[in-house]
């Protein structure tokens, strides 16, 4: 069994793991905030957090085992780094630092490194780059929404 199947999962579990500490310890102060209309509820965050863990890390296997290597392999892999980075990065921003606003410039940044993912995935990997879309569209999503908590909140 190829190494990539455990160490790509542990990488993402411990990414996911870092950023929900972050929040389960801001969530009393979250609690207090004025919060946007389309906000969903805490489980069904959670919930689709954990889908876009998931589909990022089956991304990242399939991106690992093509054959052949893909000639942007090493930049390809370094964003998907950054991007796990980025990710607790705005946890710690949001929920751990209360910086609202820095918290949405991060994300505007977070979503830059998963387009430029897809678009560096798609001519190596169609699949790899499909799977990444969710996490896109939940970002931009999730943009929308930490720039209303922070004008609601100013």
């Amino acid at each position: 069994m190829k190494l990539n199947y455990f160490v790509i999962p542990i990488f993402v579990f411990l990414v996911s793991l870092s950023g929900s500490s972050i929040t389960q310890k801001g969530m009393d102060w979250y609690k207090t905030l004025n919060l946007p209309a389309l906000a969903p509820p805490g489980s069904v965050i959670g919930i689709v957090w954990t889908i876009i863990f998931i589909l990022t890390a089956i991304s990242a296997i399939l991106f690992w085992n093509q054959k052949p290597a893909s000639k942007n392999f090493n930049t390809i892999w370094l964003l998907f780094f950054i991007n796990g980075l980025l990710n607790v990065y705005w946890s710690f921003l949001f929920f751990g630092q209360q910086m609202l606003f820095e918290a949405v410039l991060e994300m505007i940044l977070l979503n830059l490194i998963n387009l430029a993912l897809i678009f560096l995935l798609w001519p190596e990997n169609k699949k790899a780059a499909m799977l990444l879309l969710p996490y896109f569209v939940w970002v931009c999503f999730a943009t929308y929404l930490a720039f209303s908590i922070f004008q609601l909140n100013s």
